[in-house]
């Protein structure tokens, strides 16, 4: 997801407009929370006003024994909640504070506008791009970093002879606000949902191998049960799934379980899905009772890509011998099966992938292989997925998990 355009209502919000909020809710009072944050009474009223008017909801019921908010208002005030507390988080990180409490007077000076600068020159490549980008003059991009800079009284950018770029503290905190930022959107989203209107874009990637399979056998149940959904899929390596993963560009994966351990990323493993070695159908080792390794040296492979679960396992089972010829490398799961119907070639699948291709592939009778991956989902550490998602994700896993029942996974947990 990109930095919030300033005329979408995520992006209108200003950061003390959601610091007043999230008073009100806490102190269940407009007087109290004016009380709490130095300001009159009116002032606080109008911003809440204003809020309620841009969000397009009444999110808070005044009555005689104060402010309380209602059904939408619990829902947007937990998003605001996790926006502050991430930003705390994002402030420490920095170095700017040591504690939660020492952070909170700097969050409470950090404006919409300069955290928008600094996602667009992280996003856009420099101030200049930045500035073309979110419509503003290179005065205002430049005053607004030099006032974030202030703020925090740490280095976010460095000079150089091509101008004005963002330091790696800079690009770190960039993306952890830029992360904290879309509480706000998915907030807005869920009043949305719960008043019957379209829901922003979900972005679901694929891991190589299996993801496109899961995802094809899975959306069309889903479309069914939100028909409003708007769905963005992705595809990609699994080293440039994880990453855009953690810069928030997609909201959870599916597939294989990527092989890593990263403290950013959360995995659900659904089942497992072991490896098999598969051929054609007619292929002439199909005729073997059983097939030796020997067989398979002889045989012309497709492999994995480099870094893939696919491509480690490949490697696993002629570890310490002169391997097999394998010409082609792809995580292409529809140019795999074109090759190998048309040859004689070999590779390995999940016993899920090898369910849908239509009875044209086989597997043949190889010893059983080690360390079967999982089937699953991924998503970063920290996210609270909206309804939208936790649907999402409940109907795959009970889709793989009735898979199961007919095939060879074994389910996870």
């Amino acid at each position: 997801m990109s930095n919030q355009p300033a005329d979408t209502p995520a992006g209108a919000l200003s950061f003390r407009q959601l610091r007043l909020f999230e008073a009100i809710g806490d102190f269940r009072s407009v007087r109290r929370a004016s009380e709490g944050c130095g300001l009159s009474q009116p002032a606080v009223t109008q911003a809440l006003a204003k809020l309620e008017e841009q969000i397009g909801a009444v999110l808070v019921d005044r009555r005689a024994s104060g402010s309380y908010l209602n059904e939408l208002g619990e829902i947007f005030h937990a998003r605001v909640k996790r926006f502050f507390d991430q930003t705390e988080r994002a402030v420490i990180a920095t170095g700017a504070a040591a504690t939660a409490a020492a952070a909170k007077p700097i969050v409470n000076r950090l404006t919409r506008s300069q955290v928008r600068t600094l996602v667009g020159a992280i996003e856009h490549g420099s101030f200049e791009a930045a500035a073309k980008g979110l419509g503003i003059s290179s005065a205002s991009v430049q005053r607004a970093a030099r006032d974030l800079e202030g703020n925090l009284r740490v280095s976010l950018f460095y000079r150089t002879a091509a101008g004005m770029l963002v330091s790696p503290a800079g690009a770190r905190f960039g993306q952890q606000m830029k992360l904290a930022s879309q509480e706000i959107e998915l907030g807005i989203d869920e009043l949305e949902a719960v008043r019957g209107g379209a829901s922003r874009q979900i972005v679901i990637g694929a891991m190589p191998f299996g993801g496109s399979v899961l995802l094809a056998s899975a959306l069309d149940d889903f479309l069914r049960m939100h028909p409003q959904a708007d769905i963005k899929i992705v595809s990609d390596s699994t080293a440039e799934m994880a990453k855009n993963l953690r810069a928030g560009d997609v909201d959870l994966v599916v597939g294989l379980l990527p092989e890593m351990h990263a403290e950013e990323l959360t995995s659900e493993a659904f089942a497992e899905t072991p490896y098999l070695v598969v051929v054609r159908r007619g292929h002439p080792l199909t005729v073997k009772d059983g097939v030796t390794i020997e067989d398979l040296v002889a045989c012309d492979w497709i492999i994995g890509t480099h870094g893939s679960s696919r491509r480690r396992c490949f490697e696993r089972i002629f570890a310490g011998r002169q391997g097999p010829q394998a010409q082609i490398a792809t995580c292409a799961t529809p140019v795999i099966r074109r090759l190998l119907e048309r040859s004689d070639r070999v590779t390995l699948m999940t016993t899920y992938e090898l369910q849908y291709a239509d009875g044209r592939l086989r597997s043949l009778p190889f010893a059983p292989i080690g360390q079967a991956p999982s089937i699953g989902v991924t998503m970063r550490s920290n996210w609270l997925p909206t309804r939208l998602h936790a649907d999402f994700i409940a109907l795959v896993r009970n889709h793989v998990h009735m898979v199961n029942g007919r095939r060879h996974l074994r389910v996870v947990g």
